[in-house]
């Protein structure tokens, strides 16, 4: 089954998607396509061991949450397939917070009734990017703007 196909049975069900990733995700990629070519097909949240710059901001210009595994952790070594569901509890609050107590969230990962839980570094990096993703992106924002309903200040 190819990608597409893959997305369009998860979005009738109402699966969100996320991306398990290696080292300096998105390096290389068309970087305008590479944020919205993954929102298009239904992600939500990227977790990687690091990202290139522009592609981080790009993810969150596009409402996917970029989560960074902590230093010494990966899909390897927390033995994740990609078959989990996936729980990230701390983000809204982070978020309402303006991020005053930490970047750090928890992370839950269930398959066959089994639970790993493991920390993650929410990478909206700048006041601006908090508004983007409240949002769920900056399209949503700039049209919200245009018609006076936005919140503008992170």
């Amino acid at each position: 089954m190819s990608i597409y196909d893959a997305s369009v049975k998860y979005a009738e069900r109402g699966t969100p998607l996320i991306i398990l990733a290696g080292k300096e995700y998105g390096s290389g990629s068309s970087r305008d396509w590479a944020a919205k070519g993954p929102r298009l097909l239904g992600v939500r949240a990227v977790i990687a061991e690091s990202f290139e710059r522009i592609h981080r901001s790009n993810l969150v210009g596009m409402g996917i949450l970029p989560l960074q595994f902590e230093a010494g952790t990966n899909v390897e070594s927390l033995g994740l397939t990609g078959e989990e569901t996936y729980d990230f509890p701390g983000v809204k609050a982070l978020l309402d917070a303006k991020f005053a107590g930490g970047k750090t969230i928890q992370v839950r990962a269930t398959a066959n009734g089994s639970t790993k839980e493991f920390e993650a570094t929410v990478r909206i990096d700048t006041p601006q990017e908090i508004l983007y993703f409240e949002h769920g992106g900056i399209l949503q924002y700039v049209l919200r703007q245009l018609a006076g309903t936005a919140k503008t200040s992170a």
